[in-house]
């Protein structure tokens, strides 16, 4: 292979977080050499590009049936399929779940990995909810955390309320606020979805991607950048407390090239972080535990439109290249309202565009407390797909949990009843863990090397004087919502703290 053999940072995954480190430390000094890695190669032509938004029409129609759910868990399709895909030099870009990974993921079969340029910042919803309460990490300096959330915001493009309310949304949203008024801060009453989405007048959305957030990932034009797609690291480089590279593997052909850098950043995911790490013989106890996701509970129900007023002639219709009317948003708001609801809202039409119905779609996301019991095991001697130390994932919901998701059951069919008639039996369900792909906790950070964590409030690896990591994985708190955002803000001061180290 004829690749750069030596960089200044080496960001290891090319995702939403390992762009936001790019962009950070590149404005931050317009000369340092950035190498990025990303094991998977470009679905279509573009690295980095939402599906959402790719020319190819094929492409195209697939990404967005299948988001139409709401459930992010179906971009892989709509059973979970348990069957290993085999070796990874074989196979086309996508998503996979865990189980056909190779890894030992019953416990969480939703769970899935994105197998291409990108990541899943090329998959996601693009809604970015943010936390409060407990979800927040700002180690005592409130303020310091709110320039970390703005910049997080700013780097994803992300918008108060780009799709809807219309009309019919906004009596959605009416009914909503009147039904828990009182409970929470004003702030976090029912509002529209803030979403990593371009507004525009007319025509399809555009949501941001790694490309959003990083141009040279797509069209180049930044000399002191490089991007190397279809090359699996297979472990980093370790002497002493330094880490001098990475050892990469070019997944068509198994040749084999060392990477050295001055710094190292890992922004894999919340499952491939810490198997990195263990491949690497970087095993702190905290390393794989804590894993988090939040119980999600979905229901749809149709809105008895004349109750409220609304003429079923004039519906709003999806505007071209979308598939809801709006994306609404209920906060969490602690022990009184302890659920994250995502309301996205559609009209169903005939062939010839009338209006049929319009339903209210439910996603409700339960806490989970962040327990060591909840762990990613590394095997000493088996490979998954990847030939990484195989994955045994042990998650379960405590009694606590369940209480919640109980609570989340009936709160969802309280608020459909609101809008029409409801079955809870059939348009109601508790999705299988890892559905919503909202993994955190596992390379966990921390105020103190106690044990508990894996790296420093910077994202900084214990022990080690130039390794980070940051993403979903790097998040220590229970994360009611959705991680993407809250993720970003370890991705903002990882990129901070890598800057300084590069300007000495």
């Amino acid at each position: 292979m004829t690749y750069s053999r030596s960089t200044s940072v080496l960001i290891v995954g090319g995702g939403l977080m390992g762009s936001t480190v790019a962009r950070l430390v590149r404005e931050a000094d317009p000369a340092v050499r950035i190498l990025m890695v990303d094991a998977g190669t470009a679905i279509g032509a573009t690295p980095g590009l939402h599906l959402h938004d790719v020319p190819e029409p094929e492409l195209w129609e697939r990404y967005n049936e299948r988001v139409a759910s709401g459930i992010q868990g179906m971009y892989t399709g709509a059973d979970v399929v348990r069957e290993p895909v085999g070796d990874v030099g074989r196979l086309g870009p996508g998503m996979f779940h865990a189980l056909a990974f190779g890894e030992d993921a019953e416990a969480m079969p939703g769970a899935a990995i994105a197998w291409n340029a990108g990541g899943m910042g090329v998959h996601w919803t693009a809604a970015t909810p943010w936390p409060a309460g407990e979800e927040v990490f700002d180690g005592g300096d409130p303020d310091g955390w709110s320039d970390d959330l703005a910049t997080a915001r700013r780097v994803l493009g992300v918008h108060p309320a780009p799709i809807g309310p219309t009309k019919a949304g906004q009596v959605v949203l009416d009914v909503l606020g009147e039904h828990l008024a009182g409970v929470g801060p004003a702030g976090r009453a029912p509002q529209p979805m803030p979403m990593a989405v371009a507004p525009a007048a007319e025509g399809p959305l555009v949501r941001t991607g790694p490309s959003v957030i990083f141009p040279p990932i797509a069209s180049g034009g930044d000399d002191g950048f490089e991007l190397l797609t279809g090359v699996l690291v297979t472990r980093l480089l370790v002497d002493g407390d330094r880490v001098r590279g990475a050892r990469v593997r070019r997944v068509t052909d198994g040749a084999e090239q060392e990477l050295l850098a001055d710094t190292v950043v890992v922004c894999a995911d919340a499952l491939r972080t810490p198997q990195l790490l263990f491949a690497s013989g970087i095993r702190p106890w905290a390393l794989g535990r804590y894993l988090n996701e939040h119980a999600f509970v979905t229901g749809r129900v149709l809105m008895d439109v004349e109750r409220f007023g609304l003429d079923l002639a004039t519906l709003p219709l999806p505007r071209v290249g979308e598939f809801c009317t709006d994306s609404l948003w209920i906060p969490q708001n602690g022990p009184d309202q302890p659920f994250h609801g995502q309301i996205m809202n559609t009209t169903y039409a005939d062939e010839a565009g009338r209006p049929l119905a319009h339903s209210v779609g439910l996603s409700f996301y339960s806490p989970v407390e962040s327990r060591p019991a909840n762990r990613l095991v590394f095997s000493e001697t088996e490979t998954d797909a990847a030939g990484l130390p195989r994955i045994s994932v042990e998650f379960a919901y405590s009694p606590t949990d369940l209480e919640l998701v109980d609570r989340a059951l009936a709160r969802v069919q309280e608020i459909a009843e609101l809008f029409g008639p409801f079955d809870p039996e059939t348009e109601r369900a508790l999705l299988a863990p890892g559905s919503s792909l909202h993994l955190t906790g596992t390379v966990r950070i921390g105020e103190h090397d106690d044990g508990t964590s894996v790296a420093d409030a910077t994202g900084r690896v214990w022990g080690f004087e130039n390794l980070y990591v940051a993403g979903t994985g790097a998040v220590p708190t229970p994360v009611v919502a959705n991680a993407t955002l809250t993720g970003a803000v370890t991705a903002v001061r990882t990129a901070r703290a890598v800057a300084r180290r590069t300007a000495k």
